[in-house]
């Protein structure tokens, strides 16, 4: 299914630390922990979401005991009637005491689900908090110094180019 031999398959398992063989196959719970020790900062990754409105939320709804190292342990809006409560699991926080809790909750990561109008201005305050991981749904580009890793979500761009390719094109079965 990867378009790749077993042999690069099994190359790249024992890269977590773990063997298995064509014979004996793999313990399939070895397996996983050593891929799990891999790709998990030991005792979890703390995040926070920025903006609590209906996206905001959505995301808040997902990540909840999705993953167990990648914890949403604060959110953050301007909105008085959002602060203050608890949203599926998670304290959200006026935005005015982000430094104060990004630094007490140890929070390296951060999803931005904010308008426009003020992704930059929030991305901005993210970085200098210490956020080092950001995942952008604002619907346009913010800018990073290097040493933040961003990743850009742009819903509309997708639906647009799923939309775009399910359309009867007279190329049935042809994606490029």
């Amino acid at each position: 299914m990867a378009g790749v031999s077993a042999a690069q398959v099994r190359r790249d398992l024992m890269v977590v630390g773990y063997e298995g063989s064509p014979k004996r196959g793999y313990e399939t719970e070895k397996l996983l922990d050593g891929i799990r020790r891999t790709l998990d900062e030991p005792g979890g990754q703390r995040m926070a979401v920025v903006g609590v409105g209906n996206l905001g939320r959505a995301l808040l709804a997902y990540f909840t005991g999705r993953r167990p190292g990648l914890a949403m342990v604060a959110a953050f809006d301007k909105d008085p009637t959002r602060t203050g409560r608890v949203v599926h699991g998670c304290h959200c926080y006026h935005i005015d005491e982000m430094e104060r809790v990004i630094d007490e909750e140890d929070i390296h990561v951060a999803v931005l689900a904010v308008p426009a109008v003020a992704a930059q201005k929030v991305t901005d305050k993210l970085v200098r908090c210490g956020i080092r991981g950001l995942l952008n749904f604002a619907p346009v580009p913010v800018h990073v110094p290097a040493s933040v890793y961003l990743d850009d979500i742009d819903l509309t761009m997708a639906l647009e180019k799923v939309a775009f390719f399910a359309r009867d094109r007279g190329n049935a079965g042809v994606f490029a």
